[in-house]
């Protein structure tokens, strides 16, 4: 059962070198030469596994922010905002689409050591679980106010026919129950769902974020995130930046070909997929 608050990946930027268009590249405001760290907690895990040779990769995904100027002394936030966050492996960055789950994906995940100077993943475990096997004992447990995970599996071939096993596990932060009739409903997230269209036999390259939704031990219901097109009307105060301007260019009167590019967009929450699943409820102690 991870502790997914104790858990938490560290990455340490190479130096930073100034981009021959942009200003303000990748948002970092500092000098030449300069490097930083970052360190995020986990908010949700993800295992694809071949059944038939027992090879696997975990993927994890990062706590969010807002777009920001790093590491700025004022005008903090990027305006148009936008979210970063991160997927990862092992071994790789993984993209996060913003697109509908029917659309190709177009992107490869990039290998950590070389996106990063020096990196480090800190997976921490509960010492002790219980695996709950009924709904009276996860409304119990709920009512006791333990620490609550949650476990969705499932089975699916890729495009070439191999029998995948998906296992998702997340942090249980929001439950419904009715203690009366032993019923509960779990409805949280993020958790990050892989594009098995992308798995090469070792390693998936696109992930979708969503939401997940169960309501008893053998059926999952999940909502994907994506992109839409700000109403014409909105764009005005939408994409107006405000402060720095992320797309400034060194050259004002040397733009580069197709600038300047799209502003971010909102992202909403539409697609659902409905899987047959195999769900498993851990809970822990809350004694600290």
């Amino acid at each position: 059962m991870i502790a997914f608050h104790r858990s938490s990946f560290h990455w340490r930027s190479r130096p930073w070198k100034p981009d021959p268009t942009y200003k303000y590249t990748g948002g970092f405001v500092g000098v030449p030469g300069q490097a930083y760290q970052v360190r995020f907690h986990l908010e949700a895990a993800c295992t694809v596994e071949d059944l038939e040779t027992g090879r696997q990769t975990e993927m994890y995904l990062g706590a969010p922010c807002r777009t920001e100027y790093t590491i700025a002394r004022r005008n903090l936030f990027q305006i148009p905002s936008d979210e970063w966050r991160m997927a990862f492996s092992r071994r790789l960055s993984i993209p996060i689409s913003r697109r509908p789950s029917t659309e190709p994906a177009e992107t490869r995940g990039t290998p950590l050591e070389r996106q990063f100077q020096g990196h480090e993943i800190d997976i921490r475990q509960y010492p002790k679980e219980e695996t709950l096997t009924s709904a009276r004992e996860v409304v119990q447990a709920t009512l006791d106010r333990d620490l609550i995970n949650g476990r969705i599996a499932y089975r699916e071939p890729d495009q070439a026919g191999r029998n995948l096993q998906v296992t998702l596990e997340f942090p249980v932060d929001l439950i419904n129950i009715n203690e009366e009739d032993a019923e509960f409903q779990v409805c949280t997230g993020p958790v990050v769902l892989p594009d098995l269209g992308t798995w090469d036999g070792s390693e998936v390259h696109r992930v979708f974020l969503a939401d997940a939704a169960i309501s008893g031990f053998d059926h999952a219901e999940f909502i994907l995130r994506r992109e839409i097109e700000a109403a014409e009307r909105e764009k005005h105060w939408y994409e107006a930046p405000r402060g720095r301007d992320r797309l400034e260019l060194n050259d004002p009167d040397n733009p580069p070909p197709d600038y300047p590019p799209p502003r971010p967009r909102p992202l909403i929450y539409n697609e659902t997929w409905q899987k047959e699943t195999e769900n498993t409820i851990l809970s822990t102690k809350n004694e600290h």
